[in-house]
């Protein structure tokens, strides 16, 4: 971590003036609306090299503190590296537990004992745990430090945690990793001498609650866990910590496929862990992987299409079987028993099933981030998510996801928005995806409407019975700073407090009196400012 902070220091203060002229000549440029790359490589260093991005929004920076230039929240915008990451309206952290036994033993997961179970050294994101020996406080600083040297706000943050089996780990390792999350959030670091362990003692209760109003405050906490672990009081814990979607993975759909792959559950496991997540009113993230031992690209057509009856998810990773040197799997392939899809094949086969997604799931990913050096055969392209859109449209067809629709940094009109309620149902729910969309069809925010039937099975959480379920509100644009205000940002034309009003209203007209909502520890002050009361797990209000 101290080598990261060196480099973030000497980028913003060891610059020489002459660099610092160049860097102020270079933003003048773009301000007039010259493109940030071209600028940068028309103005070479002496002895070599460039200017980057890191280095001009830190000038940035230091002139506007300096009033040696007005904010100018475009210019910024512009020279952000990658603003892609915070387009959604929240910036991903994402951190990975220590390695630790998995209760699975699939024959397509890679085992490596520096990683925990699945995870790779060299993948992008599981390299920041390796190099922090999987502290947690330390990896989200770095990563907060990080994504605002170069430009990105941080006020709102999804943590996502990865590694394994969640559910797997002890509870007391669990409890001591997401206080130290929340720590870094809250810009509470250890007085100096006590040790990570003294962390231990703090009660969770107290980050939560100083997170609430904190400048980095979590608006969602996404932890990843298998179908079998699901049960009513896993879900009492989660919520305990302040967990509001998981990830599992349902990787088919098909027993015998889960079977041959030694997955260790069956389909009907992961229906009744997705009927229970949806009950508690978590939001549902599940993993389909295409080319198992056993499946052909017809077969896997078909298993796709079962996720939309009964499971639903509000959100799917899509992640194509692998084959790597150090997974089981690589002994059946070495005796013949298994072929890996090529990357024709499995372009052909996304294209296929990408445009029948329904209206109300997001597509996270389409490939896993496993450098192509691990792969022993097939697709060792990591860009296919690029590759299936290239032959979607050669195709003339389109996928009409969340992830494909969002308007992310384009301007809203509020007048021009159009109210649409997609209602489907998931097993004994129905499920209302309200949303307002642009004349284009992009869309501005969205509400996840949950209204459980009497079949839905019981949570034994107090505070859900007899209510309909908010299980996901989201408005686009650009992540801003809490507080500041972008000409037509999605996220500042009221369209949060239109859709609880929305959502409040198909709930009377069902017959619900009760409403409650899955809010995350620095959403709360959101809800309780719009009616919302403070229950034991959740916020709830009492219909009019």
């Amino acid at each position: 971590m101290q080598t990261e902070r060196q480099a973030l220091w000497r980028s913003t203060h060891l610059l020489t003036e002459d660099k610092k002229d160049l860097a102020r000549l270079v933003l003048e440029e773009i301000r007039r609306g010259r493109d940030v790359t071209k600028t940068l490589r028309s103005y070479p260093l002496q002895g070599g090299g460039y200017l980057n991005k890191s280095m001009l929004v830190a000038i940035y920076n230091e002139m506007v503190a300096a009033a040696e230039m007005e904010e100018d929240a475009r210019l910024l915008e512009r020279i952000r590296m990658k603003p892609m990451r915070t387009l959604s309206g929240v910036t991903t952290v994402t951190v990975l537990t220590k390695p630790y036994p998995c209760p699975g033993k699939c024959i397509f997961c890679p085992t490596d004992v520096r990683m925990p179970k699945s995870y790779l050294p060299d993948e992008p994101g599981a390299m920041r745990g390796l190099e922090h020996q999987f502290d947690p406080y330390a990896q989200v600083r770095s990563r907060i430090e990080q994504l605002t040297s170069v430009g990105h706000p941080t006020d709102k943050i999804e943590l996502l945690i990865l590694g394994g089996t969640w559910s797997s780990y002890r509870r007391d390792y669990q409890e001591w990793f997401i206080k130290r999350c929340f720590d870094a959030m809250n810009d509470s670091p250890l007085p100096e001498g006590e040790s990570a362990q003294r962390a231990g003692e703090v009660e969770l209760i107290e980050v939560h609650t100083i997170n609430e109003t904190a400048h980095h405050r979590n608006v969602g906490l996404v932890i990843e866990t298998r179908p079998d672990e699901i049960t009513p009081d896993e879900l009492r814990w989660l919520r305990h910590l302040g967990v509001t979607k998981v990830q599992m993975g349902a990787q088919s759909l098909d027993d015998h496929i889960l079977e041959i792959n030694k997955r260790g559950h069956d389909v009907e496991s992961t229906r009744r862990a997705t009927a229970l997540l949806r009950a508690a009113g978590f939001k549902i993230v599940l993993h389909w992987m295409p080319n198992l031992l056993g499946a052909t690209p017809e077969s896997d057509r078909e298993d796709f299409a079962r996720l939309w009856k009964d499971f639903c998810p509000d959100e799917i990773k899509i992640y194509p079987n692998q084959l790597l040197a150090n997974a089981e799997l690589y002994e059946y392939w070495q005796r013949g028993e298994f072929t890996p899809y090529t990357t024709e094949e499995l372009i052909d086969l996304i294209a296929d099933i990408k445009p029948t997604i329904p209206r109300y799931c997001r597509v996270n990913r389409v490939i896993r981030d496993i450098p192509s050096t691990n792969v022993v055969e097939g697709n060792r392209r990591t860009s296919l998510r690029q590759d299936v859109q290239a032959e979607m449209r050669r195709r003339g067809t389109r996928c009409e996801c969340v992830r494909c629709r969002e308007v992310r940094g384009k301007p809203v009109e509020p007048g021009l928005l159009k109210l649409d309620d997609m209602v489907y149902q998931a097993g004994a729910a129905e499920e209302h995806f309200i949303s307002y969309v642009t004349p284009d069809d992009k869309l501005a925010g969205f509400i996840r409407l949950s209204l459980p039937d009497k079949d839905s099975p019981q949570t034994g959480m107090s505070d859900l019975n007899d209510a309909a379920l908010i299980r996901e509100v989201h408005v686009y644009g650009q992540s801003l700073p809490v507080g500041a205000e972008k000409q037509g940002a999605a996220q500042h034309t009221g369209l949060g407090t239109r859709l609880l009003a929305q959502a409040e209203a198909v709930a009377n007209a069902n017959g619900f009196r009760r409403m409650a909502v899955i809010s995350a520890i620095g959403t709360r002050g959101y809800y309780l400012e719009r009616g919302f009361d403070r229950g034991e797990l959740y916020l709830t209000k009492t219909l009019g």
